[in-house]
Parts: C-alpha cells; structure tokens; sequence
C-alpha cells in the first residue's frame, strides 16, 4: 500500500540545508560527477519499508524520510512491503529499476541474517543492491503481558522451565533480529516457547496486551511506548549497555554473559545505481541523519543514527553475515 506523501518536519528548511557534508570515507565526489549525480533527487521518492505500519522500523523510517525530504524538497513516500521476515519487500527493492527513485530499507535481518535463515532467497544480499548509507541502530527489548506473573528476566526463566510449551512468545516475523534474540534466549536458558508469526510488531503488541500471546521480543521503539503506559511490562534489552533511552531496564547480558543482537538497518537501492548517485544520495542521507529533530526522536525510542558510508555499510553487511551465520544455526530458528 502507498501512502500519502509525508509532511516534511517542522525544523527549518535552510537550517538543515546548510549542513556541511559529513567528512566520512567515501563521500567526497569529482567535479563532474557531482555535478552529474546533483540533479537527485527532482522527483518523488519511494521508500520500501520491510514491515507492516506502525511497527519499529516503520516509525524510524518515516522519520528518516521527513527529514529526508525538508533536506532535498522532494517527497520521501513510504511504501510497507511486509512478509517474510522481510524478504518480500528486500526482493521489490532489488528488482526494482536502478534510477535511484526507488530505495528502501537494508537490514541485518533480510541482508545477513535471512541468508543463513532460509533456504533460496530470491535475492543475492552480496550482488543485487546498491549499499548506501548507515541510517540507525537499536537494541531489541523484551517484555510480557501484564498478567504474566514474572517481574524480572530470572523470574521469567524460572516460569518457562516449571511450564514448557505451556508460554508463547511473537515477533513481527521469521528471521528479524526479535526472532533470533528469542530463539538465542530460549537455547542459552533451556526454555520452550512456542513461536507466534506475525506480520509486523504492532500487531504482536496489540495481541500481547489483549493476552493471546504472552512474551515478545520486538526493536526498542516499537513497544516502548506501551512500556511507558504500563500496557506492558518491559524485562530487558538485547544490547550489551543499558538503553539511555530506559537505564532502569537491565540488559539480558547481565543475566546471560555475552548476550548481544542488535538491530541495525541502512537505505539501500538496486544494484545498478551509479556510483556517483550513491555518493549524492549518502551524502544526503548524512544531512539528513544531522537533522536535531530525527536525533530527538531516535534517541526517545532508543535509536541512535548509525553513521557510515556507501563501501564501509557494504562491507560491514557482508560481516556480519559471516558473524551471525553460526548464531543462527545454533539457534535452531528456522524460517516459516
């Protein structure tokens, strides 16, 4: 479904217009090329996110987008592709036509983790895209219903082992970060949780609320609001430092040594891209991530901007697939 074209952020235009280019590696262009790559954008832009409306990356996205268009006076749209852990929406980015008005989300779960997860892709995560800047990282939380009579993670721990199968856990889809964090949990703890499919996070939460399901593992700014309201009862974050979004909230390392899956995510385009665009688009991208108001709303939802440049968020990909293929495997997550 395409919606409606975004309003554009309430900080002045000329402000964020007058933000220098970041000095990153890779960002610096010829003359010639710049002055080729600097018509981009002068139309609308799509933006394909992964997952449903409403969800974690959907709010990040659409902030991102705002401050993307208030730095370039075009329109950023998004566009929600959900299903399959992702896939679905990383395959239209990549079959998509390589003009640079197509672009979308990049994601540990559909660029390096799917891979080791399911078994054809329809895309190649190493061939078929244009990898052109870091956008935000953020920690995944864990909550329960209010009704679950736990108020601690080793409090939880202790009610899966006395009930196995008895307690279900949800996340937005097969092969996201919630997932393999879930999975990663229930292998280092000796716990068995059934696995509850959802399409998107918010869909999860409304269930998890209402009692249908009774743990999720979701990325931060998804369910934090719902934390915060007493809606539901947060345990803990995946990240090896407490959130400064939410100290009070420990992290699963400090009950499990070494515990540690974040989400990271990045804009990406179809492979074809030239590479003098890219570097317009990254570039871009840099001043928009500098915008006070995305750094405000990141940082309530426990996202900090993730600054890196075209080769560097490539190679970086290419890593951590490397890195999480034995995690994921040892996890026994397997995609449905």
């Amino acid at each position: 479904m395409v919606h409606k074209p975004i309003a554009p952020l309430t900080l002045p235009r000329r402000g964020l217009l007058a933000l220098p280019a970041l000095a990153l590696p890779g960002l610096a262009l010829p003359g010639l090329a710049r002055a080729q790559a600097g018509a981009w954008p002068n139309q609308t832009v799509r933006y394909i996110n992964l997952y449903a409306a409403g969800g974690a990356t959907d709010i990040a996205s659409r902030v991102f987008c705002q401050a993307m268009s208030q730095v370039t006076g075009q329109q950023f749209v998004v566009e929600n592709r959900a299903g399959a852990g992702g896939t679905v929406g990383t395959d239209a980015i990549a079959k998509s036509r390589p003009d640079g008005y197509t672009l979308g989300l990049g994601s540990v779960a559909t660029l390096a983790i799917a891979p080791s997860l399911f078994a054809s892709l329809p895309y190649d995560p190493a061939k078929d895209f244009s990898f052109i800047a870091g956008l935000w990282r953020q920690p995944n939380l864990l909550l329960v219903n209010n009704d679950l009579p736990v108020r601690s993670v080793p409090e939880l721990i202790a009610l899966l082992k006395a009930n196995p199968g008895k307690y279900n856990y949800a996340t937005g889809g097969a092969g996201t970060t919630p997932h393999i964090c879930a999975e990663m949990f229930k292998t280092r703890t000796g716990t068995d949780m059934p696995f509850v499919q959802y399409r998107g996070g918010s869909q999860a939460l409304l269930d998890l609320m209402a009692g249908r399901v009774h743990v999720i593992f979701d990325n931060f700014s998804g369910p934090i609001g719902a934390v915060r309201e007493g809606k539901a009862r947060g345990l803990a974050v995946s990240s090896p430092q407490r959130s400064p979004a939410a100290p009070e909230l420990p992290t699963l390392a400090e009950f499990l040594p070494g515990f540690d899956i974040t989400s990271w995510n990045g804009l990406v385009g179809p492979a074809g891209i030239p590479a003098a665009q890219v570097q317009r688009m990254a570039e871009l991208t840099h001043r928009a991530l500098a915008s006070p108001e995305l750094i405000r709303s990141y940082a309530e939802s426990g996202a900090t901007p993730w600054l890196i440049g075209p080769e560097d968020y490539a190679s970086y990909a290419r890593a951590q697939e490397a890195t999480l293929r034995p995690v994921v495997v040892a996890s026994g997550a397997k995609a449905e």
